[in-house]
């Protein structure tokens, strides 16, 4: 097997009725050309709580930082379905896949599994799996430089997401690299070779343990390229929660339910609120407060 062959076979995943409901909705929007799939509710096949979406879009580039975020409520059926969309596009995607721009989200995120829920056509799912494929290669590229120089597929994927997790301004638990293993750890353990030998790194099989054959060279270039990737982390990060907060589309009707959700008090909406979520926050922060006091 090759590593396109694991990669073709991860974006048919089955995927629930509700989830390709929501991505029929979504392959309407103007220049949509692929909808992905992916996150804990991909490996759990719940539709509880909030789905995770990437809409991929042909067109023009992209006039500030990327990705766009949105979020949608869908009625299907009986049920009320809740979904985060990120959008961008397909070129600009295949690109940072590639790690052939600072962002390290697009391929820690993407070397984890989704879903090819929705494509166009044959060439664009061609497009996407080639740059899923290349996600794969940029992860495993970078563990190899970041891991131990001899250990088992595990230990290498271990210290590859503890440093992109440390590299971006997320708020992870410790530990989260386990979870994310545990819930595939074949396929984590069957990927990192494969995706090796698709990058053109040599490695070395142990019994269980696996060594990369770096030069020192290229060993000392993926260093201080991942230098740079981890200098500019947090500040793109930041950068993007900033223009999130004036951009984000649902974001009122999202920080409600979000409230809801994990305090049990409702967040009436008015269509003031809706439209300046921003200026309506201290005053939902005085209604929690309220409410609170008074429980």
């Amino acid at each position: 097997m090759i590593l396109a062959d694991v990669v073709r076979r991860d974006l048919l995943a089955p995927t629930t009725e509700a989830v390709r409901a929501v991505a029929g909705e979504l392959a309407k929007a103007d220049g949509a050309v692929a909808v992905l799939f992916y996150g804990s509710n991909l490996r759990t096949g719940s539709s509880e709580g909030v789905l995770d979406f990437y809409v991929l879009t042909a067109g023009p580039r992209e006039r500030g930082m990327w990705p766009t975020v949105g979020y949608r409520e869908f009625d299907h059926g009986e049920e009320r379905l809740r979904a985060k969309i990120a959008t961008m596009r397909l070129a600009t995607f295949a690109d940072a896949a590639a790690a052939r721009t600072l962002d390290t989200t697009i391929w820690t995120r993407f070397v984890q599994p989704s879903a090819l829920v929705w494509s166009r056509d044959e060439a664009v799912a061609d497009a996407v799996a080639e740059a899923i494929a290349d996600a794969a290669k940029s992860a495993a590229r970078f563990a190899a430089a970041l891991g131990p120089v001899a250990g088992t597929a595990p230990s290498f994927w271990r210290a590859l997401f503890r440093q992109t997790y440390a590299a971006e301004f997320r708020v992870e638990k410790s530990g989260r690299e386990a979870q994310i293993l545990a819930f595939h750890p074949g396929r984590y353990e069957a990927l990192l070779p494969l995706a090796w030998a698709a990058d053109g790194i040599d490695y070395v099989v142990d019994g269980t343990l696996l060594r990369p054959a770096l030069t020192a060279a290229r060993r000392a270039s993926l260093v201080k390229a991942w230098a740079a990737r981890r200098r500019m982390g947090k500040p793109i990060n930041i950068a993007r929660l900033v223009r999130a907060a004036f951009t984000f589309d649902g974001a009122a009707r999202y920080g409600a339910w979000k409230i809801e959700r994990h305090t049990g008090i409702p967040v009436p909406l008015t269509p003031w609120r809706e439209a300046h979520p921003l200026l309506a926050a201290p005053g939902v922060f005085w209604r929690l407060y309220r409410a609170r006091r008074n429980a």
